[in-house]
């Protein structure tokens, strides 16, 4: 599976928004392809619905067999950033689909791999303002948190389907901010007590490969080149 990360100029966000209507269908019909979700973004590593980034947009594809491809963005794109991954752990569901088939052998744990944890929920329209003020500070402190290499918050739409995509050096760093962190722990507990989430999904993956404009991902400075050579990492 692979997240694709694009940034698109000011002139294209038009045509980027026609992308996002067409290329869910388009690409689901190529050969392989299980799973594919288009989404927003947030600005630079910031999380909700105040701070969208009408330059950049993303996709999640699972897929069997060859990478699906995305020629529409390559042609308006001044920079992007691919991450190939393998799903290690999952928790919960995606649109009433479990996508990321999990080989149990294949965790990364305790060794120095990249990982990336993806969180998607649906909000409940009576808890979505109690969501927000709580997670705030939650956001605030990832930011600051060791071993943090990038984050910035994805969703489906402007409110009520929102998620975040945090990338760490190694898995250790992720654990220790995940199930150490007081405020992360205590936004746990909330989440098993206010009912925020009418569908919720955790997801963590090893990061095979990186190709691309680590900038677009908040990785590192942003070139904005506009035929920028892969380069895998």
């Amino acid at each position: 599976m692979s997240l694709y990360v694009w940034r698109v100029p000011a002139a294209a966000v038009p045509a980027a928004l026609w992308r996002m209507a067409v290329d869910p269908r388009r690409v689901r019909r190529q050969p392989g392809v299980r799973f594919v979700k288009l989404l927003g973004t947030g600005r630079d590593s910031r999380f909700g619905p105040a701070s969208p980034d009408p330059t950049r947009w993303a996709a999640l594809a699972v897929y069997d067999g060859d990478r699906p491809e995305f020629p529409g963005w390559a042609r308006h794109a001044i920079a992007s950033c691919r991450l190939d991954l393998a799903p290690l752990a999952a928790h919960g569901s995606w649109a009433g689909h479990r996508p990321f088939r999990i080989n149990g052998a294949n965790d990364a744990e305790g060794t120095e791999t990249p990982i990336l944890a993806l969180t998607r929920a649906r909000l409940r329209p009576t808890r979505a303002a109690t969501f927000w003020r709580a997670i705030g500070p939650v956001a605030a402190a990832a930011s600051h948190a060791s071993g943090l290499l990038a984050a910035f918050g994805v969703g489906e739409a402007p409110l009520g389907w929102q998620g975040t995509i945090t990338l760490w050096r190694r898995p250790a760093d992720l654990f220790s901010f995940a199930y150490r962190h007081p405020q992360h722990r205590q936004a746990i507990e909330w989440t098993t007590t206010t009912g925020w989430y009418a569908e919720e999904m955790f997801a963590r993956f090893a990061v095979l490969n990186v190709v691309g404009d680590t900038g677009v991902i908040g990785w590192g400075s942003e070139r904005h080149a506009a035929n920028r050579p892969s380069t895998g990492r």
